[in-house]
């Protein structure tokens, strides 16, 4: 029956839904799905209807990380749900995990708008948002709200950014502005990991901590927090081989649990766009454009690090191949935004239920016995 009611929602948005929405300016359409999401997970009754997509195959897909149980691979990436206000809606569609922000500890209101600019034939949206946050304290107060039940079998993972301003552009003022972030959500009983975006583009100052010698002092700073989660480090994808291996060597000295890979392409002459993008158009490239780029990138972070960093795979899942390639490049977790935006709702029931027709044919029981397989065979 939800195989049934996906092909249908996917015809739907394919063919009714997307040309409206694509119509429109896609800050307004962002924005509306947002109030949409709230004003349904206040409703019981119509919360319960995302169910409908929602694909569960425990036997398969269900694993255990950080004593926390993942009831599918397939998370909300972080960029979508920047203040923590969807999760009672994510959990009903389908998502198995979610990540939340990037918040930062103080308020900023984003870069000039727009901040979001879509390449439909790319599958791709250039962001330019700057790290739009309500700020830490208040995001907090939020996630306080929710029951912590909530979260039993839907870990939440709230992403931690420096704020955007230039107060917090130095190194150990940014630092600072990390570490007072992370040990506000430590203590908080709804947070079950921790990511560190060290890498967004679109700020003051750049990325000045995808450095390694600042990158090895903000990690000695979040040392010194004692944390209680796990802490994930979000990636940046755009930096050369030999940085990246030094930011994986740096963080297999540190109490780091995994890597988030990756963030947004900044480097434009590495993506392979069908559509024109004029130069006046500020931002950087999620989406298709990143998927063979940070799929290497996951090859390599299990390679080298020997399996002992959890990966979380992001960027250009738009399908159950998508998500499959990259949990066997090394990936634990896979995580999606634009690929929502592009394929619709059902997507993410879609993705479980391809994942496990998948194994099946490898002649694997579970997910977990096809991470890192590929980088497994090649070494």
């Amino acid at each position: 029956m939800t195989a049934l009611i996906a092909r249908i929602t996917k015809i739907a948005y394919a063919h009714a839904v997307k040309p409206i929405a694509f119509r429109q300016k896609p800050d307004d359409v962002h924005a509306r799905l947002i109030g949409l999401a709230q004003s349904v997970q206040k409703v019981p009754v119509v919360r319960s209807l995302p169910k409908l997509w929602r694909y569960r195959n425990d036997a398969y897909l269900k694993q255990s990380f950080f004593g926390y149980d993942f009831i599918n691979p397939v998370g909300l990436s972080a960029g979508f749900d920047t203040e923590l206000e969807t999760p009672r809606v994510m959990k009903p569609v389908g998502f198995g995990w979610m990540t939340g922000g990037s918040v930062t500890w103080g308020k900023y209101e984003g870069n000039e708008r727009p901040w979001f600019y879509r390449l439909p034939k790319s599958k791709s949206i250039v962001v330019n948002k700057g790290l739009r946050s309500e700020g830490t304290t208040r995001v907090a107060k939020r996630l306080m709200g929710y029951a912590p039940d909530l979260f039993a079998d839907f870990p939440l993972n709230v992403s931690v950014a420096k704020t955007n301003s230039r107060e917090s552009v130095g190194d150990e003022a940014g630092a600072d502005d990390y570490c007072q972030s992370l040990a506000a959500f430590d203590v908080l009983e709804q947070v079950k990991m921790l990511e560190i975006n060290t890498s967004c583009p679109n700020t003051f100052g750049g990325e000045p901590f995808t450095t390694p010698a600042r990158f090895e002092l903000l990690l000695s700073r979040v040392d010194e927090l004692h944390l209680t989660k796990p802490v994930f480090i979000k990636m940046p994808i755009s930096v050369s081989d030999q940085t990246f291996d030094e930011l994986v060597d740096i963080s297999l000295r540190h109490h780091i649990t995994g890597l988030s890979i990756g963030n947004l392409l900044k480097d434009r002459t590495k993506a392979n766009l069908l559509d024109p993008l004029p130069d006046t158009v500020k931002g950087n490239l999620s989406g298709r454009p990143t998927r063979e780029i940070t799929t290497r990138l996951i090859a390599r972070a299990y390679e080298k690090s020997h399996g002992q960093l959890t990966i979380i795979g992001i960027g250009g899942i738009m399908s159950a191949e998508d998500a499959y390639e990259k949990i066997r490049a090394g990936a634990s977790l896979v995580a999606l935004v634009t690929g929502l935006i592009y394929e619709g709702p059902q997507l993410v029931g879609d993705i479980n239920r391809g994942l496990v027709r998948l194994l099946k044919c490898d002649g694997l029981s579970n997910i977990s016995e096809a991470i890192g397989i590929n980088t497994k065979k090649e070494g």
